[in-house]
């Protein structure tokens, strides 16, 4: 038997006080009121458990937006257009006048079974972010292409500290050689003091270019991937306006 059953027994049938039954089923007597009017007024389906959902969600979109939201996904992937969230958003303010949220959208095809789970892939909280503790602990070094305006490629070596991610050195060459590694490398020696260590891939330019330099460079073992660089994505911005780490009393 259900404690609003007894509850409403205790009061009704054995006439008890509600003051009474409160105590007796540790409840509070405007639980056992409400209870009791309910019972009164629908009989045998107050002791039914009653729905928690609320009446009304002002955050609910209507079905018109649901059907567009899902229209729309399907006619930009079927154009080879990119269809995730923030486009769909996109194409409701500019196309269709109606305004909702990047999550709403997600939910909404979630729902909808158009959003394929990924289980394999690792969710940003699980990374780990490589970051020196000091700086001039090491220094971080790679190289990559950037095309020009002229269609030709050039390649920019950058060095940085990896405590405080100060770009060092960015520098540009039409094609990088080890002796553009070694000298980029001895220039910022020269100018900021050398570093504890340095990291870098195991590409011929730096086993060959830093590897004649000292300190000796820190790599992977043979076959083993290295720490995500932060060079590459540091040459696509401007360099940072910050001033330089401070060197240690050691340099």
């Amino acid at each position: 038997m259900s404690k609003a059953r007894l509850v409403i027994t205790a009061v009704v049938v054995e006439g008890r006080t509600q003051s009474e039954v409160a105590d007796a089923y540790g409840v509070s007597q405007g639980w056992i009121s409400r209870l009791v009017a309910r019972y009164r007024a629908e009989g045998e389906a107050a002791f039914e458990p009653r729905s928690r959902r609320p009446k009304s969600s002002p955050n609910t979109i209507s079905g018109h937006t649901r059907d567009l939201i899902v229209d729309l996904r399907h006619t930009l992937t079927g154009q080879g257009h990119d269809a995730g969230a923030d486009t769909i958003v996109w194409h409701l303010i500019q196309h269709h006048g109606i305004t909702v949220s990047r999550a709403t959208v997600w939910r909404t095809l979630k729902r909808a079974g158009l959003v394929e789970a990924e289980p394999k892939k690792k969710p940003k909280s699980s990374y780990t972010r490589f970051q020196a503790e000091m700086p001039y602990e090491t220094w971080q070094s790679d190289f990559t292409h950037w095309p020009l305006a002229d269609c030709s490629d050039t390649e920019i070596v950058t060095f940085l500290d990896d405590h405080s991610r100060y770009a060092l050195n960015i520098t540009a060459f039409r094609r990088v050689t080890v002796g553009d590694v070694d000298a980029t490398f001895l220039t910022s020696i020269e100018k900021y003091g050398p570093p504890a260590a340095t990291l870098s891939d195991n590409g011929k330019l730096y086993k060959i270019g830093i590897g004649r330099a000292s300190p000796p460079p820190l790599r992977g073992r043979p076959l083993t991937p290295e720490p995500p660089s932060s060079c590459s994505s540091r040459t696509s911005t401007s360099a940072s306006s910050t001033p330089p780490p401070a060197k240690s009393s050691e340099h």
